[in-house]
């Protein structure tokens, strides 16, 4: 399959890696330095220690088309806004099938004002550091979560069948359940590590930071109503352990001074909460703390 790939972010990169393995892969980058480089020297993947080098066909995303039979947009939160504006102006007639990775659920909004044939979202558990612009380290194995907004998941079957363990896809019914559970995931753990500086597995081994992390849960559970509790902590715990090394991409955000999806996480929370008219302390709380970091 010819696969786009919008992003030149951990995410992207870790994706390119692995998808282009079997497939025809394109990266679309900002930077003309980033896109030069992995022409060049190929994509740097590091995991486990061992480091290999594998070719790429990189371009700037100005020239992005709409050729590929798939195109998965790897930006943050806040570049959806862009990036929408930019399919709507290219592809105005041009069948698309386009697959989303962001965080949060801000996207949900922008996603379906374009006019594609199929349209998916996924969740990506997998941990990955941008260890340069050439260069990525996947620091954790987790899955990939696939569903439909519109069209055929089956579609997506064809990107997920020769994967390997280390790469694995996962497919649902129901979008907005499986990014609802991802979207309590990314709003504690990441506000909470960015805040207070530590990596993810500490929320649950320092006695107090693991009170405010179950405040927090308990709020936003309530804001967005969440039925099953229980499972939803059991997964939150899950995560944490899982990437109990690892940074948040929301940390690593602050240390290096860019802008943060705190807007498309705790913001999309908050205006549940003013919607619902619930207090949200907690969660008002880390988004001032993050906005004014940022």
């Amino acid at each position: 399959m010819k696969i786009a790939i919008i992003g030149g972010g951990a995410i992207g990169l870790l994706f390119a890696y692995y998808l282009n393995e079997h497939h025809n892969v394109r990266i679309y980058v900002r930077n003309i330095s980033q896109a030069k480089r992995l022409n060049a020297e190929g994509l740097i993947f590091e995991r486990d220690g061992k480091t290999v080098a594998a070719p790429i066909h990189a371009k700037l995303i100005s020239e992005w088309a709409g050729e590929e039979e798939l195109t998965i947009i790897a930006v943050k939160q806040y570049s959806i806004p862009d990036i929408v504006g930019r399919i709507q102006k290219t592809c105005p007639i041009r069948p698309l099938s386009l697959l989303f990775l962001q965080n949060g659920m801000g996207h949900l909004k922008w996603i379906k004002t374009i006019q594609a044939e199929q349209i998916f979202v996924g969740s990506v558990e997998h941990g990955a550091l941008k260890a340069g612009i050439d260069a990525v380290k996947h620091t954790g194995i987790g899955v990939t979560k696939l569903a439909a907004i519109k069209g055929d998941a089956a579609f997506l079957q064809k990107i997920s069948e020769p994967e390997s363990n280390d790469f694995p896809f996962v497919f649902h019914d129901n979008y907005k359940e499986m990014l609802t559970e991802k979207l309590i995931v990314n709003s504690i753990i990441n506000p909470l590590t960015a805040v207070l500086r530590v990596r993810n597995g500490e929320l649950l081994e320092n006695e107090f930071y693991y009170r405010l992390f179950l405040k927090l849960f308990d709020e936003i559970c309530t804001i967005i109503e969440v039925t099953d509790k229980e499972a939803a902590l059991i997964h939150v715990k899950k995560v944490c352990r899982t990437t109990g090394n690892n940074q948040s991409s929301m940390l690593k955000d602050i240390e290096e001074g860019r802008p943060t999806e705190i807007d498309a996480i705790l913001g999309y929370i908050l205006e549940e909460a003013n919607n619902r008219k619930l207090a949200a302390p907690y969660s008002e709380s880390l988004y001032c703390l993050i906005k004014g970091k940022e």
